[in-house]
């Protein structure tokens, strides 16, 4: 039986609390949150007996053998490598940090220790991206010459999460000072991923371009300064040799939460769209690309990183999406900053 503490009771943590108390091998036996009003709800909610103020207080206790650190993405660098010294294994949401550097740090940290470290990349509990992968592995399409993905997202123009002008949740993503990379630090480790998991070739170099968008008098709302991107597009080449664009953004009017991804190649190509089945794809293969006819492939289900993770501990093995991809990623996402800061294109 994994024992698990969950890290940080905020907005995400509500999922990790309802996936992993589900689980036979798992049992979540406590939380720590330094906000001991917001900590107290979560723990009546989900029925959870013992709260920590703080991560000192809960490995002083120690009776637990993972964590889920759901902790703000600033703060899970300092955690989770005081987690790791106390030999815990660590669960962590996206990103694993706020630059390449720490990033490589935990990955090197948790690797030495011999402990479980994983990302959650949370599109991989997709069966249609994995299927994806593994007929372009296969040579289905055969060589991958073109890829496309996006990650549309409207919460700048649509108010159905709710109006961000007077919501917290939603300001500090749209300022630096508070700890904001925008949109291509929220979404950007899920699209790179996406877009190179699925293509099953790494992203080699990248030129990238960020724009930040006049949304309010002065560009400030309240304690609130506007200057965090929304919108990022990335042309890229691959290490197999094809090229792609990869972009995201807040004003996607019309869409919701949406990830999609198209792979073309020599004989056939792919598409995925999350918006419409996260367990079906489409191809075009064969005769068909001579009509452009599309047909559906059902992947199935496929476990989620939640189940994956207690999997993992029981059996004292990392599995993917690991702290080392999610630092490889960050490093994609570094270099995608400093391409726009110096109008150049970088490789990897």
């Amino acid at each position: 039986m994994v024992r698990l503490l969950i890290l940080g009771t905020g907005f995400m943590a509500g999922n990790h609390a309802k996936a992993f108390s589900e689980q036979d091998g798992c049992e979540v036996v406590a939380a720590a949150d330094i906000d001991r009003t917001g900590l107290a709800a979560f723990q009546q909610k989900y029925g959870i007996e013992r709260g920590f103020a703080d991560i000192d207080d809960a490995l002083a206790w120690g009776g637990f053998d993972a964590v889920a650190n759901v902790t703000p993405d600033p703060v899970h660098h300092p955690t989770t490598m005081r987690l790791i010294e106390a030999g815990k294994h660590v669960f962590c949401e996206k990103p694993l940090a706020v630059n390449a550097n720490d990033a490589y740090e935990m990955a090197d940290a948790i690797e030495a220790a011999g402990l479980v470290g994983m990302v959650n990349l949370s599109y991989r509990n997709a069966s249609a991206i994995q299927q994806a992968r593994t007929l372009v592995a296969e040579g289905r399409i055969g060589a991958v010459r073109h890829v496309e993905a996006s990650y549309l997202q409207s919460w700048l123009v649509g108010n159905y999460w709710g109006d961000w002008r007077d919501t917290p949740t939603f300001l500090w993503r749209l300022s630096e000072a508070h700890g904001s990379k925008g949109v291509l630090g929220d979404v950007g480790i899920h699209i790179a991923d996406f877009a190179s998991y699925g293509a099953d070739s790494e992203i080699a170099s990248v030129s990238c371009n960020l724009q930040t968008f006049a949304k309010a008098e002065g560009d400030r709302i309240g304690e609130y300064v506007l200057d965090a991107n929304d919108s990022a597009v990335m042309n890229v080449s691959y290490k197999n040799g094809a090229i792609g664009v990869i972009h995201a953004t807040r004003f996607a009017t019309g869409y919701a939460n949406r990830l999609a991804l198209q792979v073309f190649g020599t004989e056939g190509a792919i598409r995925v769209d999350l918006d419409r089945s996260a367990t079906e794809l489409e191809i075009c293969e064969g005769a068909d690309i001579h009509t452009q006819a599309w047909k559906p492939i059902d992947c199935g289900k496929v476990a989620t990183n939640y189940v994956r993770f207690v999997d993992a501990v029981t059996r004292g093995k990392t599995v993917e999406p690991s702290f080392r991809r999610a630092a490889d990623l960050q490093r994609v996402l570094d270099t995608c900053f400093e391409s726009d800061r110096t109008g150049r294109r970088i490789t990897l």
